[in-house]
């Protein structure tokens, strides 16, 4: 199902309307908001505890005051008077408007802070947090990813300027294969597209997924273009990804006249003919398991246990300073599947590297987040990137230090009760599984 208020950004899909207004997903949930009851803000509870303490001083006083009056001899119907006129005086009728007024002051200064106030009782509601919890990409970091590590399996590539090595897929030395392969696997494992940039004539911009388009620019920069790459070898059928899978797999047609080919995928084939090459990216520890071989050097090597401990190895560092890390692998197949599940596709890889990218944090995060500190508010970040991502970027803003956070397969272990006792001082939940080093 494509729920109403939602946001497609990549993949492929027809779609038939099976419902609108208020009988979608989203209608459900505005009807499911208005017929919540409202709990009464700290403010609120501590005006109505306020006005039941003075109602009962003031029925004692006028109780008392009434009853003295009566043991001195004063008249019934003037000592009643006397009894209402008190209780009346005793009730704070400037109360509410002393209360509306300063929240009017509060939500005027939060104005001129660019925070825009619906409700009154928010300005309140908003003074009593404690707690901040935020997401990590688009929120702390500046969604604007850009890839700045290439990890083959026999050496490591920093992308720290841009790069115009336009002859790499065309006539590539052995040793450059890797490179070539890999970033022909991404351009072409990838939903993002390039458009024209109408402020930018002689270049263009990545739309779609900001991870996959930030896997376009860097092919790009190397002379890789997908638009090209497609022309020669079109997609022909594709396992989509999934959260479950986190990894996603395209297939594309080889063309009868090899020479169309790019030189790094066809010194690739070996000498064979297949009809199809399959390239797989994905998170790293969901990819290797698949992969039975690796690109080194302009040849496939087997996968021993030592060279994926190196593999993982490389994960873990990248991870740990702030990357978002995607691997890369590829296989050649003399038929398309029937069943495109994945099952016939994913299977004996051959590792080509890894892709380290980098979201940067927001330049003015971390000093949000030390006057929060200041002001007594303890900022939690909850993301699903890898634990050691997540750490990295947390450390950097000034969320956490050196305190034990919690992971996603750890809340599925934790009781109701510990969890509600790790939340009381836990400053970060990162969602993705760490193989350990070892233990593919």
């Amino acid at each position: 199902m494509i729920f109403m208020g939602t946001f497609v950004i990549n993949g492929h899909a027809e779609a038939v309307v099976t419902e609108t207004g208020m009988y979608t997903e989203l209608g459900r949930i505005a009807q499911l908001i208005h017929a919540v009851d409202r709990a009464p803000t700290p403010l609120q509870r501590r005006l109505n505890q306020l006005a039941k303490m003075l109602a009962a001083a003031a029925l004692a006083i006028v109780t008392l005051i009434f009853v003295l009056g009566l043991l001195r001899g004063e008249p019934l119907k003037l000592m009643f008077l006397a009894a209402v006129s008190l209780g009346v005086a005793a009730v704070p009728e400037g109360l509410p408007a002393v209360v509306t007024i300063a929240l009017t002051l509060g939500a005027q200064r939060m104005l001129k802070r660019k925070a825009l106030i619906r409700k009154l009782s928010a300005v309140e509601a908003l003074g009593s947090v404690n707690v901040i919890c935020s997401d990590k990409t688009g929120t702390l970091t500046e969604n604007r990813m850009a890839v700045t590590v290439l990890e083959l399996p026999d050496r490591r590539i920093q992308i720290d300027k841009l790069h115009t090595h336009a002859k790499l897929l065309r006539d590539a030395e052995p040793s450059d294969s890797g490179l070539g392969l890999l970033l022909t696997g991404a351009a072409l494992c990838n939903d993002a597209v390039m458009q024209a940039d109408p402020n930018n004539p002689n270049g263009g911009v990545a739309v779609g997924d900001p991870t996959e388009a930030a896997l376009l620019v860097a092919a790009l920069q190397f002379g890789v273009e997908k638009n090209a790459l497609e022309q020669v070898l079109p997609r022909a059928g594709e396992v989509s990804f999934s959260s479950e899978r986190k990894r996603m797999t395209t297939v594309q047609r080889i063309p009868f006249d090899l020479s169309l080919l790019p030189v790094v995928v066809r010194s690739a084939m070996n000498g064979g003919t297949p009809a199809f090459v399959a390239f797989t990216k994905g998170s790293v520890e969901a990819l290797i398991p698949l992969c039975d071989k690796a690109w080194v050097s302009g040849k496939v090597e087997g996968l021993q246990e030592a060279r994926t401990r190196k593999f993982l190895a490389a994960n873990n560092e990248l991870a740990a300073n702030g990357m978002r890390i995607l691997g890369v692998a590829f296989r050649f197949l003399d038929s398309l599947p029937k069943d495109m599940d994945g099952q016939d596709v994913e299977n004996k890889l051959v590792f080509l590297g890894m892709v380290g990218i980098l979201d940067p944090p927001r330049i003015e995060v971390a000093d949000a987040i030390s006057v929060c500190k200041k002001a007594g508010i303890r900022p939690v970040m909850i993301t699903g990137d890898h634990p050691l991502t997540a750490r990295y970027i947390a450390a950097e803003l000034g969320i956490m230090k050196t305190e034990p956070f919690v992971t996603g397969p750890e809340i599925d272990q934790l009781t109701s009760a510990d969890l509600q006792r790790r939340s009381e001082t836990a400053p970060l939940y990162a969602g993705r599984r760490t193989i350990p080093i070892g233990k593919p």
